[in-house]
């Protein structure tokens, strides 16, 4: 018998689930470590839920844009920053392990990143919000439906904003737009623009 090769690649979308269940933090460490080699797999875990996700190629398209426009503006305004992507945040005593797509100290670092991002082409389980929360995280951003929904801490809950206290001169619009345009080149180009003006 002859191995077939397969000519074209498939990538499977993103995909979100919820564990049935309340899980201990001891039980979802042994799960973690159980599935810790599987590739684009992330585990969330908060207040005895775990949820699954797998990360499709939109998601990180995505993600990787936003990025390369939040460096960029860092890089144009001269703002210090430093980027620490999807590390993980995790604590026993908080009852909270979750990755963000993207992060960033601003300035200098501090306990917690003053940003995160999170890309969501599938609606999520569990109370997103409130893993950061945990973490003091001052802004959250989640871009979901070719929108970007901005949610700034304040006084131990988010508020949604529509303007960054972070970055008060960033206009939102003005990234949204870019990220959504076909072409990277074109809008780089658009982005700097802008950001000039």
């Amino acid at each position: 018998m002859t191995p077939q090769i397969l000519d074209k690649f498939t990538t499977l979308p993103e995909q979100r689930f919820l564990l049935p269940g309340y899980y201990s933090w001891e039980e979802f460490e042994k799960i973690e470590a159980l599935t810790a080699d599987a590739p684009g797999l992330r585990i969330t875990f908060l207040d005895g839920c775990i949820e699954f996700m797998t990360l499709g190629e939109e998601h990180e398209a995505i993600k990787s844009v936003i990025a390369i426009f939040i460096a960029l503006y860092f890089f144009e305004k001269g703002i210090n920053f430093i980027p620490v992507g999807s590390a993980t945040r995790r604590a026993k005593e908080k009852s909270a392990s979750f990755e963000p797509d993207e992060s960033y100290y601003i300035g200098e670092k501090k306990e917690h990143p003053d940003l995160a991002i999170e890309v969501n082409i599938t609606s999520g389980s569990l109370d997103k919000l409130e893993k950061y929360k945990r973490f003091k995280i001052t802004e959250v951003w989640f871009w979901e439906n070719n929108q970007l929904f901005l949610y700034g801490l304040n006084n131990d809950n988010y508020e949604q904003i529509t303007q960054s206290n972070l970055l008060p001169e960033l206009d939102i619009n003005l990234l949204v737009r870019c990220v959504l345009m076909p072409s990277i080149i074109e809008a780089r180009t658009e982005f700097i623009k802008g950001i000039r003006q």
